[in-house]
């Protein structure tokens, strides 16, 4: 039995699978509030009750945001900033009294489509996730690519390729710098967008919303996403060429992007011809502890 954990900001999510990929239970907790060892505890009591409710104990593999320094060990990067700075695969794995393996979120939910999901069956496997933040992960032969600086993958914090004069220098991002694809393709990057041509603050699902009705401005807006999305993968394509890309987060439920995004690579991709898929997950939401599980 493989038991994933999702470590959220919000809620710490676990799953049991079998040999098979099928879930056996899937249960939920909140996450404790800027408190470190209340969080590693909630993680245990977590795992502690899959395990009793099956009756079987299992691997542990656990998916975060931010990713351990290879140098120090330490968990570097997150959004629960408790989290950082912290010994959390050593303090788990006291807990627990076994190995865990972990890794950055946005890895498990590419390694999950990989193995069973929308992406079954191909060699290199891009994941995205586009949503409050924007990530992404590796998958080649079923194994997650970390590489040296367990960076691999950090696709957010790239600055737009091909930039018009009206995106120079861009908008600032949390990591220090201007400019990056996060703050394009996240959700509030889409908010930004509509708020300085409109000066109208919304969501990015009113935003999407309008556009469906087709309200001139959110219909523009939505049109400069895509295109800028299309830059981004098509560098991603360029570089790594790989055989599928999966979109995960919020705006994956997007629809209009498989269709349009597509059609905008051959402008930028150094090819004649694009044949990487791009496609909606397979598991959605589940996709991150899913792959958690998968680590195993």
């Amino acid at each position: 039995m493989r038991i994933g954990i999702d470590l959220g900001g919000t809620k710490i999510e676990g799953i049991a699978l079998d040999d098979n990929g099928q879930s056996l239970i899937r249960q939920r907790v909140a996450t404790p509030s800027g408190d470190y060892l209340a969080t590693l505890n909630a993680v245990v009591e977590l795992v502690h009750a899959i395990e009793s409710s099956v009756k079987q104990s299992g691997s542990i593999g656990i998916g975060t945001p931010g990713s351990l320094s290879p140098v120090s060990g330490l968990l570097r990067n997150s959004n629960s900033t408790c989290m950082n700075g912290k010994p959390v695969k050593q303090d788990l794995e006291k807990k627990l009294a076994r190995d865990i393996r972990i890794t950055n979120d946005a890895n498990c939910f590419a390694l999950s489509e990989a193995i069973d999901g929308a992406a079954k069956g191909a060699d290199v496997v891009f994941g995205v996730i586009i949503g409050t933040g924007t990530g992404a992960g590796v998958v080649v032969n079923g194994h997650v690519l970390d590489g040296p600086n367990a960076i691999a993958g950090e696709w957010g914090h790239n600055p737009l390729p091909w930039p018009e004069a009206d995106e120079l220098p861009g908008p600032e991002c949390y990591c220090g710098k201007q400019g990056c694809l996060e703050t394009f393709l996240s959700g509030p990057g889409l908010t930004h967008d509509y708020q300085q041509v409109t000066g109208n603050k919304l969501s990015a699902v009113e935003i999407v919303e309008l556009a469906n009705n087709a309200q001139h401005e959110a219909e523009k807006c939505l049109s400069r996403y895509e295109d800028r999305l299309a830059r981004g993968l098509a560098h991603v394509i360029n570089i790594l060429d790989p055989d599928v890309i999966v979109l995960g987060g919020g705006l994956s439920n997007v629809q209009r992007l498989y269709k349009n995004v597509p059609e905008l690579l051959t402008r930028y991709v150094f090819s004649d011809i694009v044949s990487t898929r791009l496609v909606a997950p397979e598991y959605g939401d589940s996709s991150g502890v899913r792959g958690a599980a998968w680590l195993w």
